[in-house]
């Protein structure tokens, strides 16, 4: 049986129980309920849904600037997964760790403080960030990333092993801390 491992921040039913992923486990996909189908603005509709494990190809600096959703995940393969998110001014990630799961983050628009450490009492580790800078943080790393400037921060961010269920949209940060909020 797999041990529990705490992931803070993530808003999923039972924040202290969630199991890690076993590599060799199927990754299901989940159906989005009708009332999270988030949209972008002035975006061709085929371009915001999560397109699975399908070969794709995107303007993925047209499509992070566009996005209005806190989080949006645009591609969930087997190994990894592609979530467009917008963090408002002043607003952050949240702090947070993912034992098994590798992070890289760039910054299509915008500015931030990146901060990481071993502990979350410990951020050790703090850079600042703008547009075109890439993010990569290790599993096992304590991480959040502020929006520093005066305009939402624009990023994508790439999940290896995927992170988020197949079609996840929230639409605002509030919505991704809900109870409801599933993580695999």
């Amino acid at each position: 049986m797999n041990t529990p491992v705490y992931y803070p921040s993530c808003g999923s039913r039972n924040q202290q129980n969630h199991y890690p992923l076993n590599q060799n486990a199927v990754l299901h996909s989940y159906p989005v309920a009708a009332d999270n189908a988030g949209r972008f603005e002035s975006l061709d509709e085929r371009l915001v849904k999560d397109h699975g494990a399908k070969p794709y190809v995107v303007n993925i600096d047209k499509v992070t600037k566009q996005n209005n959703t806190y989080r949006t995940a645009i591609w969930t393969g087997k190994h990894f997964q592609v979530t467009v998110m917008s963090i408002n001014v002043r607003d952050d990630i949240g702090l947070e760790v993912h034992p098994h799961t590798d992070q890289f983050i760039r910054i299509e628009e915008g500015q931030g403080l990146v901060q990481m450490g071993d502990t979350k009492d410990r951020l050790t580790f703090q850079e600042k960030a703008y547009d075109g800078y890439a993010i990569m943080i290790p599993a096992g790393k304590w991480h959040n990333v502020i929006n520093t400037g005066n305009k939402p921060l624009k990023i994508y961010v790439i999940y290896a092993p995927p992170h988020h269920p197949y079609g996840t949209v929230q639409q605002t940060k509030a919505m991704a801390m809900t109870p409801h909020s599933r993580h695999y």
